[in-house]
């Protein structure tokens, strides 16, 4: 499945899960539950990450292959992460997950491997996404996207030159954009306003994040330049120390309030950043198809 084809034949907003590869048996095993719960909610696609330089290539193929294959029947989205690889390694990647049956890839550059000791990039491999977008467009009939930044890339100029990159991505093949997460929608909304501004008219489509935990904001958020509002910290410092069930339950309480503004601002669909976990995103989702904002 090509994911524009959701977009041009769904009118309701599509609902989508990332998801990331298991780092081991226990992990695996807390995977398999949280695909089980997210599956029965039906989504119209499910993403998976690809570790930067390669570092997940195993443990992502293996997830798509579980995702589509056995007995999940879900739609996958590819991510790709190139960053450091050569050309033969990118095809070789690529060809793997044409052969599982993939029809969409989503296409990062990613950031040097962190634990890879002596990890050197290819001499031939590409510097930035737009490059391998255009490598890839060129030599396959994949359905490519990109990645967006409301609030700006972390190591961006400024937020012109980062939508000029954007748009470059999409000059060189991307056919949607999947933005990062921001706790405020008005920074969504700003973005997707600079983008139709400047030509940029494909779909584009909000990212998720429920609130977790406090440590698992704070450090995601420094991460990727997300801006923790002045009312998250107001109202997190209202609830008991300590208390995981009221914070589970604001963070669900707050991403809902998001989704309903997205979705009455007619946004294409809603794409969850799960951390491979399943209770917030169930829940928020329930909660939305129960007021009938989405199917």
């Amino acid at each position: 499945m090509q994911v524009t084809n959701l977009w041009n034949n769904k009118r309701e907003p599509t609902i989508s899960f990332e998801l990331f590869p298991a780092r081991n048996d226990k992990t695996a095993e807390k995977l398999e539950k949280v695909i089980e719960e997210l599956k029965n909610l039906k989504p119209d696609f499910v993403s998976v990450t690809f570790g930067a330089g390669g570092s997940t290539r195993e443990g992502s193929y293996q997830l798509v292959d579980k995702l589509i294959n056995e007995k999940k029947g879900l739609e996958v989205v590819a991510y790709f992460a190139g960053y450091g690889l050569g050309p033969d390694d990118i095809v070789s990647v690529l060809n793997g997950y044409r052969d599982l049956g993939v029809e969409t890839i989503l296409v990062v550059r990613g950031d040097a491997p962190g634990e890879a000791e002596g990890f050197k990039p290819h001499p031939g491999s590409f510097p930035n996404a737009s490059d391998m977008l255009s490598f890839i467009s060129d030599r396959y009939e994949f359905c490519l996207g990109a990645a967006g930044y409301p609030e700006g890339h972390i190591e961006a100029k400024d937020d012109a030159k980062d939508l000029e990159y954007l748009k470059l991505k999409v000059k060189s093949g991307a056919l949607y954009i999947i933005a990062n997460y921001c706790y405020d929608n008005h920074y969504f909304f700003d973005f997707v306003k600079r983008c139709r501004k400047i030509g940029i008219s494909v779909p584009i489509l909000p990212g998720i994040m429920p609130i977790y935990s406090i440590k698992m904001m704070e450090m995601l958020a420094g991460l990727c330049g997300a801006t923790i509002t002045t009312e998250i910290r107001r109202e997190l410092a209202k609830l008991p120390p300590d208390d995981k069930q009221a914070l589970e339950n604001f963070g669900i309480d707050f991403a809902t309030k998001q989704c309903r503004e997205l979705v009455k601002a007619g946004v294409p669909g809603l794409h969850f950043y799960t951390m491979n976990r399943s209770k917030s995103t169930v829940e928020i989702v329930n909660r939305l198809r129960n007021e009938g904002l989405i199917e």
